[in-house]
């Protein structure tokens, strides 16, 4: 996997948080006071209401962390550098695939959380159900999902219970996914360099899917094919919320 201190460097332009998905991971996290977040970016779904500490190896990403986030430490998730049972909960949202031993990382997670473990993450078996990579990208996301580790792996690595958390269509964090109704955005590089699927391609690896998509969005031929996605609000992508009870 690429360095998120190579292509990562403009990444708080388009990510963000988007306040459902962060209302369903804080809900999640209960009552709990200390939390660790694993693989933590920029800051983005971190409760402000909670004693945060931030665990990020990524010194690009670092220094874009609002001045007012948590504290950050540089370490990895597979290996954190805290005693056992060291905070309430620990969690880790979009990140689990970037580790070099996700199963090691889920292994810290439960031994530093006291209470519950949440990880917000995806299922590879969605990989088709957004048009972009069937019609546009096909074999490029094959290359990013086929190492991800199935859904019933990671709920098996966390001992965790599985929920669903649809994308809303105007959703505020750019990760690959959210723009499945605004198709427009896939165009803009500054949208692509915050998706890692884009940001390790070269220009002319991306080149032909961007320009069918451009022309399809030119002739409407997109609009006409997915007419019905225009009716819905939110949809179901294969984001899942995983949350372990450690108690």
């Amino acid at each position: 996997m690429a360095s998120y201190d190579h292509i990562g460097r403009t990444y708080s332009a388009t990510r963000q948080t988007d306040p459902r998905i962060a209302a369903r991971i804080w809900a999640a996290l209960g009552d709990a006071r200390t939390v660790v977040n694993v693989g933590a970016g920029t800051g983005n779904y971190e409760p402000p209401d909670r004693d945060v500490t931030a665990i990020e190896p990524s010194e690009v990403m670092i220094a874009q962390r609002p001045a007012n986030a948590a504290p950050a430490v540089q370490a990895s998730a597979e290996r954190l550098p805290f005693g056992d049972a060291s905070f309430d909960a620990a969690m880790a949202v979009l990140t689990l695939h970037h580790w070099s031993d996700w199963r090691g990382g889920c292994a810290e997670l439960r031994r530093v959380a006291r209470d519950r473990v949440v990880v917000f993450s995806w299922d590879p078996t969605y990989r088709r159900r957004l048009w972009l990579a069937g019609e546009y990208f096909d074999d490029l996301v094959d290359e990013d999902a086929d190492p991800f580790p199935s859904l019933a792996e990671q709920a098996a690595a966390l001992d965790a219970r599985v929920e669903v958390v649809p994308v809303p269509w105007d959703c505020e964090d750019g990760f690959f996914s959210a723009f499945w109704r605004r198709p427009e955005a896939y165009l803009r590089p500054e949208v692509r360099a915050g998706i890692s699927v884009f940001a390790r391609r070269t220009d002319d690896e991306l080149a032909d899917g961007l320009r069918r998509l451009r022309e399809d969005l030119d002739s409407g031929a997109w609009e006409r094919r997915h007419a019905d996605l225009l009716e819905h609000d939110e949809l179901d992508l294969g984001y899942r919320l995983l949350i372990a009870d450690r108690r």
